[in-house]
């Protein structure tokens, strides 16, 4: 329209100067329209169709299709397609916009009762068309959302209808469906919250708690509200679906994360294989009532591994970043959830005290008029107007009748007070009962007073309506998302190896694209690579097809940042002295692509022997002299074990200063570092090398954990550090060892009988879970334990009428050590209410049976105790404080002079070191 105008402007001025005429015309500036439109435009979007406003939490649209459906209910359900029609009175848009939104809200499943296929959004199925589907309101929508009386109405777009400004809605709506809109110059996303949660929240308001709001999605799954902030504008929330370790080669999904399909979700899995990201047979969807999507994993991939790659290459995680923006009076605000649910509370009691307000007027009216028809119809009043001949007079014969009581009442009498009282018909005064109309006033009276006490108590009032809305609609809506804290997972660490490693050791190139020379490692496109070279210095670049990192490489390989068990084992001559050094050093931390020296810098210098140790093995070489030199032995070992572990930057020892002709390995030593330290984390159910959690063990190759559940059964599992966790089934978790005895006390399901029994673990299949209670349904583990003398505090009741108490029962000697089969042995108490045993700490004491080094079952790791046994005589009391940031500290053991034994150890204290 704009550049008709213009054109047509144009043509008139090019005629008026062709005729020779002056024409003179109002220049206006294109930019200035543009502005003035622009923000016209932005501010309509805003408040008429993208942001929802704080009294209601709906967008107009919503707002609408809500005030329709009201008008068009009569408790049955109603064609989608007739609520459109209803709706496009009011809503100045098309049928479309309508019918989205009303599926929107649909499948939200709190204002609308839906019936037919209103479509999914766990797998992305839309619905049947408008004409098949049908809705009508839910009772809690009749309930909170509307009252004709306390809605602010306003003409609709053709003031043809009257529309709410706003609902009246008792209720923090907004925050219960959530609601994500796109403006012009800004957007809101806000999450959607649990429904019992924020009703609780809305309580803790009222009694002045500080509330701490967190989402709940219909789609269920993880989430980690780390970084949520109260839903503020920068905050962050990671979701994860639930995945189902099935057995080694299968893993089940069970739930999409809030956002996503299960369609996209299958199509970002099978994404990354094509990408090689992750290796999978297959991927089988079983979607039905309930999410189920099969990923089969091919022989030799680790399950835990391939959910790291799940999460860190599909959509099994997924990030939002919610921003809470609302309109307040008519301008977009950006606030926190909390401070959201703040005023929507303090609206809601505004609200209500609205209509106690309204209430307490229509009971006075009716107090009133119930007051004066006793009046009128008790004194007979009626009979003044006998012989009245015009209305005037019998209006004014009934006023001055009534004059004697006018004391009586709480408000004056008006004219339309005296006329309603000649429209009562001869029928109902003749049969007036005075008591009836005695208990109904005084019902009303009730009433009043009850209102007035919850208007003076208003706090007390808004609480109770709250607590009704929970006992009445709170059933079935219990949260869905579990809230977890995740880890971080490294997508360098849990690529798989999609990629070949060759090398030109001469030339001096690395990647995956020399497939016509040396095979080196399966690796993965994201691998950084480490080459040293023959002149002592190496390099760390990120792999690619072809890259070149220095002539005559020695050694090549991917290279881990901070892996301190990774050294190596080298042997260089020093280019000015010809003095060979031997040195032993890790490479933890580098700057890419820099070159580093680890000779000492000289110019000749050559490494003459270097190996690569993944566990930091020692060795045993043989070095043997050039023929020529003067040494008097010309072959002689060399042993690396004698040597500390340094930086890559250290010069090293002295190994002879005579030239050498060669060096070859004689024997394989023991890892130096000794095992690994190994911590469980126990927000995130996963193991760590960074002193995170507790301190489990050192860890060497043939170690195992144990891991107790809360169904009943164990599993021996590796110390891997992918390894998953459930934290919430996890009854224990300890480093095995065979002498480990499990005390536990469970039900058994049929007879509901209570048995302990104590047992030692007799498998050693790893990664496999065995059930240790009755497998009977119903069968429940009340509590299990490690600790070397566990003590079960057991709450019961004897009999049917004593009262409740609490005994304190040694499992050790309540049952000798069985099978893992066994029953146990019974409770004999009418009924168990809870138990409670001791948990293995940090902090033992131990008792040493003899001097033959008997041990009872520990925490303590077996080769502690076999140095700790000889130092002492049977009796002593050994206190150990290992401390878990601190695991290779020395230790101090006190001891207490025993005087029964034969030879009393001296009391005292002596230090070893632990490991």
């Amino acid at each position: 329209m704009l550049n008709e105008e213009l054109e047509n402007e144009n043509n008139l001025e090019l005629e008026g100067q062709l005729e020779g005429e002056e024409t003179i015309h109002d220049i206006a500036s294109v930019s200035g329209l543009y502005e003035n439109w622009f923000l016209d435009y932005a501010s309509y979007v805003i408040l008429e169709r993208a942001v929802p406003a704080l009294e209601d939490g709906f967008k107009p649209v919503q707002r609408r299709i809500m005030h329709a459906m009201k008008e068009m209910d009569d408790g049955r359900f109603n064609k989608v397609a007739n609520i459109i029609g209803q709706t496009m009175q009011y809503h100045p848009h098309g049928d479309a916009s309508i019918g989205d939104a009303i599926v929107n809200l649909g499948q939200k499943d709190l204002l609308i009762d839906t019936q037919g296929n209103w479509g999914d959004v766990r797998t992305g199925d839309s619905a049947a068309a408008a004409r098949y589907i049908e809705a009508r309101l839910t009772k809690f929508a009749l309930d909170v959302v509307f009252n004709p009386q306390t809605t602010e109405w306003q003409l609709s777009y053709d003031g043809r209808k009257n529309e709410p400004v706003t609902l009246p809605v008792k209720f923090p709506l907004l925050l219960a469906q959530g609601v994500e809109g796109i403006a012009v110059g800004l957007s809101t996303k806000i999450m959607p919250h649990n429904f019992r949660e924020l009703i609780k929240g809305s309580i803790d308001v009222l009694k002045g708690r500080k509330t701490q709001l967190l989402p709940d999605f219909p789609t269920g799954g993880l989430g980690d509200f780390t970084n949520y902030n109260g839903g503020s504008k920068g905050s962050k929330i990671r979701l994860r679906a639930t995945i189902e370790k099935v057995d080694k080669s299968l893993l089940i999904i069970r739930d999409v994360p809030y956002g996503t399909t299960t369609t996209a979700l299958m199509d970002s899995i099978v994404k990354a294989s094509e990408n090689n990201k992750i290796k999978i047979k297959k991927v089988v969807d079983n979607t039905a009532a309930n999410v189920e999507i099969q990923v089969h994993i091919p022989p030799g991939i680790s399950p835990d591994l391939t959910i790291d790659a799940l999460y860190a290459f599909t959509d099994c995680e997924i990030s939002i970043s919610p921003n809470t923006c609302v309109i307040i009076e008519d301008k977009p605000r950006f606030m926190t959830v909390d401070d959201l649910l703040q005023m929507s509370t303090v609206k809601t009691v505004r609200l209500l005290e609205r209509e106690l307000e309204i209430k307490m007027g229509e009971l006075e009216d009716r107090w009133h008029q119930s007051s004066l028809e006793k009046i009128f119809i008790e004194n007979r009043i009626y009979r003044d107007i006998e012989e009245c001949e015009t209305w005037e007079a019998v209006l004014e014969a009934i006023d001055k009748g009534l004059d004697p009581y006018k004391p009586l009442l709480r408000r004056e009498v008006t004219q339309d007070d005296i006329i309603r009282l000649t429209e009562i018909k001869i029928k109902r005064i003749s049969k007036f009962d005075a008591f009836k109309a005695d208990e109904y006033i005084k019902k009303l009276e009730a009433e009043m007073a009850e209102v007035l006490d919850n208007l003076a108590n208003l706090t007390r009032y808004a609480i109770s309506y709250f607590e009704g809305l929970l006992a009445k609609y709170g059933k079935g809506k219990e949260r869905k998302t579990q809230i977890r804290t995740f880890d971080v997972v490294s997508a360098q660490k849990v690529a798989v190896a999609n990629q070949k490693l060759y090398v030109n050791r001469k030339d001096g190139f690395v990647g995956y694209g020399l497939k016509k020379d040396e095979f080196v490692c399966d690796c993965s496109d994201m691998d950084d690579i480490i080459a040293i070279r023959k002149d002592g210095k190496f390099m760390v670049s990120r792999i690619s097809d072809k890259i070149f990192m220095g002539k005559d490489i020695i050694h090549v390989g991917v290279y881990n940042k901070n892996d301190e068990h990774m050294v190596y084992n080298m042997i260089y001559v020093d280019g000015k002295t010809g003095i060979s050094f031997a040195k032993r050093f890790a490479v933890t931390s580098i700057t890419r692509d820099k070159e580093y020296d680890l000779t000492k810098g000289e110019k000749n210098s050559k490494v003459v022997y270097l190996t690569a140790n993944p566990n930091s093995e020692s060795e045993l070489v043989s070095i043997t002299l050039q023929p020529a030199s003067t040494a008097r032995v010309k072959q002689f070992d060399f042993d690396f074990a004698e040597l500390l572990i340094k930086g890559k930057g250290s010069q090293g020892n002295i190994v002879t200063k005579h030239p050498i002709k060669k060096v070859v390995q004689k024997a394989l030593g023991e890892s130096t570092r000794g095992g690994r330290e190994i911590y469980y984390d126990e927000v995130i159910g996963r193991l760590n090398t960074e002193s995170r959690g507790r301190y489990l063990g050192s860890f060497n190759t043939d170690d195992t954990i144990l891991v107790i559940y809360k169904d009943g059964s164990y599993e021996l599992t590796s110390f891997e550090l992918s390894n998953h966790y459930d934290v919430q089934n996890i009854e224990a978790i300890h480093k095995y060892s065979p002498e480990l005895v499990v005390s536990a006390v469970y039900t058994e399901g049929e007879t509901k009988v209570t048995y302990v029994k104590r047992f030692v673990v007799e498998t050693s299949t790893v990664g496999k879970r065995f059930m240790f209670i009755s497998e009977t349904k119903g069968s429940k583990l009340l509590a299990a334990t490690v600790h070397p003398a566990p003590k079960a505090e057991i709450k019961f009741q004897r009999d049917k009428k004593s009262d409740k108490e609490t005994e304190v029962l040694l499992l050790s000697d309540f049952i000798d050590v069985k099978g893992w089969r066994a029953m146990g042995n019974k409770l004999n108490y009418y009924k168990i209410f809870g138990v409670t045993v001791q948990k293995l700490e940090q902090t033992e004491v131990l008792s040493v049976k003899n001097s033959t080094k008997t041990i009872k079952p520990l925490k303590i790791e077996p080769p502690v105790i076999d140095q700790l046994a000889p130092s002492f005589s049977s009796g002593d009391e050994i206190k150990l404080d290992i401390q878990p940031t601190q695991p290779k500290a020395v230790a101090t053991v006190e001891t207490e002079q025993n005087g029964d034994l034969p030879t009393p150890a001296k009391a005292g204290k002596k230090q070893l070191n632990l490991f």
